[in-house]
């Protein structure tokens, strides 16, 4: 349950910093170093619980060469991220409304 907990609110924070850096009023030129440090920062809290994905893709080509009682675990990694996507994309839509 903590896994699943952590990879969703992990993703949900690093969609909210990416979706709130790359704003069309977001101070231009510095998307890049608030997105990296938010990666950084969730590979720190994160790695201690799930040895921290963040790439679906890198998950699944893991597990799949290591094979065994991995590949029973990759749902997670592919589940929690589009559930804290989904959460994040509503929430950033009240967070940030449209201001055209």
């Amino acid at each position: 349950m903590s896994a699943l907990v952590i990879e969703i609110s992990m993703t949900f924070f690093f969609l909210i910093v990416i979706l709130g850096a790359t704003r069309k009023n977001a101070p231009a030129g510095f998307a890049g170093i608030a997105i990296g440090l938010a990666l950084t920062l969730i590979h720190l809290i994160s790695i201690p619980v799930t040895n921290t994905s963040v790439n679906s893709a890198r998950s699944t080509s893991q597990a799949i060469f290591a094979g065994g009682d991995f590949t029973g675990q990759l749902w997670l990694f592919w589940v929690a991220p589009i559930i804290g996507a989904i959460i994040a994309g509503l929430v950033y839509k009240f967070l940030a409304p449209n201001e055209e």
